[in-house]
């Protein structure tokens, strides 16, 4: 007798169980086991993400990442009080940071060498705490001598906000963008000195080639124009936030036109009667101390 073809696994009779009842029972308890082994690697796999540390984040050019250590440094190490009144406090404490020490800028904005940026007594060069001066901070000044023997004197500017309430004299981002990028000297201090039948004709006005009066000189551009987007946006927030310094008397290229509004050219007595915003009153205990004991020299400035 012929044999039947074998039938496919998908057609082939189901085997009969003999019992059904514990059967049932059996794949129950495994569905339990295997439910409960699942629970149990979440619950490993949950603890394991709440306790490794958390990944940095990328910060993009836009992107204003509040917690970033350095804002808050760049905060609390900011040597004057800050105006943040209609402010980003995020971008204003990273430039505060990059300004003050990542690219101690008040080094050359302020009246003299790195060694004269600090108040008397408390110089770090000297081996005593290090409090700079407030009554000039980014104010400019700092003279880097003549180029070349009777050309211009090479001054740094004020980058301090005016009346307007923009920095560096009253320049806006795009423009600070565009000194920073590519050094361009927007106020034409020094300009190129002619060129007569005998060479450059040099005088205290102009300075002459190969230098280029176009350009910013001394000022560390070539390097500064690589920052990113988001790092000019925060140093121009931050030079926004500082006190003005009145400078010079114009016509002086260091002069400020200023106002209250940027707490400008706040004489000692004036800090103290609270008549400037509260500036003075901002200011940290031990430096409203140190003012106390040795700025008494700035009641006898003209006002």
């Amino acid at each position: 007798m012929t044999q039947p073809a074998c039938l496919p696994d998908c057609v082939r009779s189901t085997p009969k169980y003999k019992n059904p009842g514990k059967d049932i029972h059996h794949g129950i308890k495994k569905i339990r086991h295997t439910a409960a082994a699942a629970v149990a690697f979440a619950a490993i796999l949950l603890a394991a993400m709440l306790n490794s540390p958390p990944r940095v984040k990328a910060t993009g050019d836009d992107d204003d990442n509040g917690n970033d250590s350095r804002i808050q440094r760049g905060l609390d190490i900011a040597p004057v009080h800050l105006n943040l009144e209609g402010k980003n406090r995020a971008l204003v404490g990273l430039g505060s940071y990059i300004v003050n020490a990542a690219v101690p800028c008040n080094e050359c904005h302020g009246a003299g060498p790195a060694l004269n940026q600090f108040l008397p007594g408390d110089n770090p060069y000297f081996g005593q705490t290090a409090v700079i001066d407030p009554t000039v901070y980014l104010g400019g000044g700092r003279s880097f001598g003549a180029p070349v023997t009777g050309s211009a004197v090479i001054v740094s500017r004020n980058l301090t906000p005016d009346k307007s309430g923009l920095p560096v004299g009253g320049h806006t981002f795009g423009e600070f963008v565009q000194i920073m990028r590519t050094g361009v000297d927007l106020d034409h201090l020094h300009p190129t000195c002619a060129t007569g039948p005998s060479g450059p004709i040099v005088n205290t006005g102009c300075i002459p080639a190969p230098f280029n009066g176009d350009l910013l000189q001394t000022m560390p551009w070539p390097g500064l124009r690589n920052l990113t987007d988001h790092d000019l946006r925060a140093i121009y927030e931050y030079l926004s936030a500082v006190p003005c310094v009145a400078g010079p008397p114009s016509p002086s290229p260091r002069h400020n036109d200023a106002n209250k509004a940027t707490l400008a050219n706040c004489r000692y007595e004036r800090c103290r009667n609270g008549t400037a915003d509260g500036w003075h009153d901002s200011l940290p205990p031990r430096l409203t101390s140190r003012m106390d004991s040795k700025l008494l020299f700035l009641l006898a400035l003209p006002a």
